[in-house]
């Protein structure tokens, strides 16, 4: 998937992933940095009620990714 550009299949599924946990599609699409900080912001802001912020942002984030450059 690491040459998957945006609107593909790959970005699809992977922001569908992080729809469902944050920072999933980033793991998914290999990511493994960018995974965690969005899985762990997204936890910490839960708290305040603002973690659908960092949710919708893993999703996009997810979604427009074009690949390594």
């Amino acid at each position: 998937m690491g040459s998957a550009g945006q609107g593909t299949a790959g970005n699809v599924i992977a922001a569908v992933c992080s729809f469902f946990i944050a920072g999933l599609g980033q793991l998914v699409q290999g990511r493994l940095l960018k995974a965690l900080v969005m899985f762990l912001l997204s936890v910490v802001l839960w708290w305040f009620f603002l973690g659908w912020i960092i949710h919708l942002w893993s999703v996009l984030d997810a979604a427009m990714w074009k690949g390594p450059k």
